[in-house]
This record gives structure tokens, sequence and C-alpha cells, in this order.
């Protein structure tokens, strides 16, 4: 019986560690792609992080900034 449920704790750790592994791949994934977004609206446009955080507060029109 005690080998049953160290198999299944086993089993469920993998499937937790690997669904954990998905989660922060996307995270990483879906940051880095912000960042070079951001980064060629500055190059490219001259668009800076004021332009955008303000832009960002005329579509939420409750949130404040405390980014100045």
């Amino acid at each position: 019986m005690e080998i049953v449920v160290v198999i299944g704790s086993i089993i469920l750790s993998f499937l937790v560690f690997t669904w954990l592994l998905k989660v922060v791949k996307a995270t990483l994934k879906t940051a880095v792609m912000v960042a070079l977004i951001l980064l060629a609206l500055q190059l490219f446009f001259g668009i800076g992080p004021e332009v955008i955080m303000e832009q960002i507060q005329t579509w939420l029109p409750g949130a404040e900034s405390s980014y100045r």
C-alpha cells in the first residue's frame, strides 16, 4: 500500500513540476516580447515610457500611476 502512495505522489509531483515549467516559460516569453515591443517603440518612434503610461491611464480612467 505504501508503494502505491509513493508512486502516486511522484507522478503528481512530476505533473505539477512540468505544469510549472510551462507557466514560467510562457511568462518569460511574454515578458521578453513586451520588452522588445517597448524597445522598438522607443528606438524607432521615440515613444517613451511616459507617453505609454499616459495612454494606459486614458484607457483605464480610475487607475492612477505611481510611475512619476
